[in-house]
């Protein structure tokens, strides 16, 4: 059993137990990976990027593994292997961002 699917065994373990999977369609979770991630964001706004390097890193960890949870739920959810989806991107990404032009540079590969 690889790392991730030790990561989604637990969760639906902790999911089940409680009775949520009723819960857990792939509209509510990608909500609350949305909502999970504004959370995350709560705590930088309004810092400077010096501030925001001095964020506590616990409240920045507890928020991270809730984006995480969700996300690995919604790929269970519809059968996706999560190292597979995360390379076929990457891949993708090789495509639209070649090194030559976007290196160094926060440039959408569009613009580029």
């Amino acid at each position: 059993m690889t790392d991730i699917q030790e990561i989604i065994k637990h969760l639906i373990e902790f999911r089940d137990a409680r009775d949520w999977k009723q819960f857990h369609d792939s509209k509510n979770l990608a909500t609350a990976i949305s909502i999970e991630a504004a959370e995350l964001n709560e705590l930088f706004l309004w810092k400077s990027i010096a501030e925001s390097e001095k964020v506590d890193p616990q409240r920045i960890k507890e928020e991270l593994a809730d984006v995480f949870a969700f996300a690995f739920l919604l790929a269970e959810k519809n059968g996706f292997d999560v190292k597979e989806i995360i390379f076929e991107k990457l891949k993708a990404n090789e495509g639209k961002y070649s090194i030559d032009k976007s290196k160094g540079v926060a440039t959408k590969y569009d613009q580029l």
